[in-house]
């Protein structure tokens, strides 16, 4: 089965309302039908979810929320369900990355957000991966395969895994194609041929072409890169 490739860009903690505008600027560089094979995936801060959706509504790239919270609703200062992000326009939202896991969030916890996101009909993008020590020590295939098991509710469907090493996050260090390789055929084994793989870990333009051309690697998880649409688009070219 061919998997329609999922270039998404995680904007983490970056961006205003001027940024609202963006997914038009991308579809001017690199127009929808020249792109018909793939989806798109935009991630910004919650709060530019919205009124985002309001203004390029109409393009063909999807949004996503970078987590949401476990319950549906209560007493949590400063937290949004998946609900909510549904509501406010989200299709897809990231949970378990590297960057949450660092301030406590178990996979245990990340199995919950799943389900919920599913509830709301959001698609969990779910991220694992291994620290360099891990790897060092010849541990990442069974780091990765624990927080599989412990991340995916049974009979889950329609959802997305994206690898990041730990190591390669924001530091500018990129898996080699072989490693890559080798932990995308790993991951495939775990969760069957219908779910997309995406690689994240300083995806930019001048590596894109050879971690996209694995056969495993059915997209990209972006981060610094993916802030301007001229390199989000150069990416997605390569897909």
């Amino acid at each position: 089965m061919t998997l329609k490739p999922l270039i998404a860009a995680n904007w983490k903690m970056h961006g205003d309302m001027s940024w609202c505008d963006k997914p038009y600027d991308f579809a001017d560089i690199y127009p929808p039908t020249e792109r018909e094979h793939l989806d798109v995936l935009i991630c910004p801060p919650a709060v530019l979810i919205f009124p985002m959706m309001e203004k390029c509504g109409g393009t063909d790239i999807w949004l996503g929320a970078q987590t949401c919270h476990k319950e549906k609703k209560g007493a949590h200062t400063g937290e949004m369900s998946a609900e909510m992000l549904a509501s406010a326009g989200a299709d897809y939202v990231i949970l378990g990355h590297s960057e949450r896991r660092a301030m406590g969030e178990s996979s245990a916890d990340i199995r919950v957000r799943v389900e919920r996101a599913k509830e709301a009909d959001l698609i969990p993008i779910i991220c694992v991966g291994e620290s360099l020590k891990e790897r060092e020590s010849g541990d990442a295939e069974a780091v990765v395969g624990t927080q599989l098991k412990a991340s995916l509710p049974e009979g889950l469907t329609d959802y997305v895994i994206a690898y990041e090493p730990i190591w390669a996050i924001g530091t500018g260090m990129t898996a080699t194609p072989d490693d890559v390789d080798a932990m995308h055929r790993f991951i495939r084994g775990e969760v069957g041929p219908n779910v997309r793989i995406l690689y994240g870990g300083s995806v930019k333009p001048a590596n894109a072409k050879a971690l996209l051309s694995i056969p495993d690697v059915n997209g990209a998880l972006i981060g610094g890169a993916g802030l301007e649409m001229e390199s989000l688009a150069e990416i997605a070219r390569l897909a």
